[in-house]
């Protein structure tokens, strides 16, 4: 299990996320500004780092910024907001954030970041020479507003997504090739990719044809 630090100046926040990523095994160091969260860094060594945008003292942008500038930036960093915008979660992505998180985040989709996060770190400690992580590439798309690229393995495992465009036309272009990418992956099966995806097969369904997606896709590359 990984030590993970999370900085947050809500102490309800700070609490619950504690509490879940306690209970799955993890050691969690908790700080609620920047001063807090460089001496955790240089204290705990976090394998990752949850960190809040918007903070009294120092914004986590900011802190961004400066631990990679000053190549502290050595474990992935996973942006959390309830305000930030598009430009904000582009810019902390570029800066080397790893993935966004939007408040209230889901148990869902926070259990999946820190489990890429990990995954993440854990490659780039078995590089062959130290790195800062914001030299690694691709940051991985976990909410609507960070869609960067989706890294994933198998088929069609890396799809590139315009940002300059308007959100709505954004996030159909992201939810149409991620659909499309589980139904090869699954062979067409429209009842794996609702267990895979989350769906029921009706709101699937509903979903796929408001994308214009080829629900025979999957069979026809027989993957």
């Amino acid at each position: 299990m990984a030590n993970i630090l999370v900085v947050d100046d809500e102490h309800g926040i700070r609490e619950l996320l504690s509490e879940i990523l306690n209970d799955e095994g993890h050691t969690v160091e908790l700080a609620e500004n920047a001063a807090q969260a460089r001496a955790a860094r240089l204290r705990e060594r976090p394998d990752l780092v949850l960190l809040d945008i918007w903070m009294p003292d120092t914004d986590g942008v900011t802190l961004l910024k400066e631990w990679a500038s000053t190549g502290a930036l050595t474990m992935p960093v996973i942006m959390m907001s309830g305000h930030a915008t598009i430009d904000t979660a582009v810019e902390a992505t570029k800066i080397g954030a790893l993935a966004f998180l939007e408040k209230p985040v889901t148990l869902q989709k926070l259990l999946k970041a820190v489990e890429q996060g990990l995954t993440r770190g854990a490659v780039r400690k078995a590089a062959p020479s130290p790195v800062e992580y914001s030299a690694l590439p691709e940051p991985i798309a976990v909410d609507s507003l960070a869609v960067v690229s989706l890294v994933e393995t198998g088929p069609q495992a890396h799809q590139d997504f315009e940002l300059d465009k308007p959100l709505r036309e954004a996030r159909d272009e992201f939810e149409k090739a991620y659909f499309e990418y589980h139904l090869v992956k699954e062979n067409g099966s429209m009842t794996r990719v609702a267990e895979r995806t989350g769906l029921e097969r009706t709101h699937l369904y509903r979903k796929l044809k408001q994308l214009g997606v080829d629900l025979s896709r999957g069979k026809r590359n027989n993957v």
